[in-house]
């Protein structure tokens, strides 16, 4: 009885370690997958941007509430390759390789492609112009590239008519319930907001709007709208 129970518990510990190995692989390879799928809705989005879509999408009524973004996971990602994304325009971070588009709201589909605007009032060019953003823990995908951005960098956005220039003067940890980074402000400011420590507390960095110039095909060359 005694070898037929470790026997037993034998053939169960290598079951849980077998279970175990697939889990682990499974969570490897999950992170990639979904990672791949985002830079294609990135560069599909990007490349199909048009003043007339951007002005159709300028109009809808968008998703604010904070509370409903989840983690992203493949299936999120894959969701959205099938979904309306709203782009309303591009936004570029050459210094640490980031060119997105940028969404109005915070829906997943949206959320699944690029930087999302925060507030439904929010002009660009005008006041405060915050953009929320997943950390994809891999450099390249949304907003996980702006954990190297140094302040002094420049970011530019633009609705295909106007190109607007932001110099990074502030970048910081805070709090998740640091809602003030989205009010509106009287200084012509961009905002981005992404996870930091592991979701525990936001990357927090703001530029001030320091040139606004007509959108050119020499200036709109920084944002990489079309693929290579």
């Amino acid at each position: 009885m005694a070898a037929e129970k470790q026997s037993k518990r034998r053939r169960l510990i290598r079951w849980l370690a077998g279970a175990l190995l697939v889990v682990g692989i499974a969570l490897i390879s999950t992170r990639p997958l979904t990672d791949q799928v985002i830079k294609r809705n990135e560069q599909q989005t990007l490349s199909s941007l048009t003043v007339k879509k951007i002005k159709k999408n300028q109009t809808k009524k968008g998703q604010f509430d904070f509370s409903k973004v989840k983690s992203m996971d493949p299936a999120k990602a894959v969701r959205a390759r099938v979904q309306e994304v709203s782009a309303i325009a591009a936004m570029a971070v050459p210094s640490v390789k980031l060119y997105l588009p940028v969404c109005r709201g915070l829906s997943g589909a949206n959320m699944a492609t690029g930087g999302c605007t925060m507030r439904s009032d929010q002009v660009m060019g005008q006041g405060n112009y915050p953009l929320a953003g997943h950390y994809m823990t891999a450099k390249g995908a949304l907003f996980s590239p702006l954990e190297q951005v140094k302040t002094g960098a420049l970011v530019y956005l633009t609705d295909l008519q106007h190109v607007y220039t932001y110099r990074i003067y502030m970048k910081r940890v805070v709090d998740p319930s640091s809602v003030w980074l989205v009010n509106d402000t009287n200084d012509k400011i961009v905002t981005l907001i992404t996870c930091a420590d592991g979701g525990a507390n936001r990357w927090a960095i703001r530029g001030n709007l320091i040139k606004t110039a007509k959108a050119t095909k020499q200036n709109l060359q920084v944002f990489k709208l079309k693929n290579d």
